[in-house]
């Protein structure tokens, strides 16, 4: 029984340095861990204020069905936020190009009327 406790103190141990050695490291290169925390405490629309109404919920899976079933689309357009909230939609999150930014938001206010429709999507720049 004791040689177990030592084995698992001594396994923890490892892992202990093992990540102590990592984090000086790139502390010492200069890298920072990736942090949105400031894009997430901004009070922007997130999931958790997606309405639970019935027509909240119909609105935002009529707008998910019409994005999925553009096969012209990226993956990250098919994957934009749709946040419904008392009628009003906001659509967020990264897509490939201007034309699929226009195409999503377009799409939005066809089936939740053009003034029901806020866009936060933002166009991510080309890879290199």
């Amino acid at each position: 029984m004791e040689t177990e406790l030592n084995r698992r103190v001594t396994s923890n141990c490892r892992l202990v340095g093992i990540l102590a050695v990592a984090l000086l490291t790139s502390l010492a290169l200069g890298q920072t861990a990736p942090d949105n925390s400031k894009k997430n405490q901004s009070g922007g629309a997130t999931a958790e204020r997606q309405g639970n109404s019935k027509s909240d919920l119909q609105l935002t899976q009529n707008i998910r069905k019409a994005l999925i079933a553009d096969k012209t689309l990226s993956t990250s357009a098919h994957n934009v936020k749709v946040i419904t909230n008392n009628g009003a939609v906001i659509l967020k999150g990264p897509v490939a190009t201007a034309d699929e930014k226009a195409s999503v938001e377009a799409k939005a206010k066809e089936i939740a009327g053009a003034d029901n429709v806020k866009s936060r999507i933002e166009v991510m720049a080309p890879k290199q």
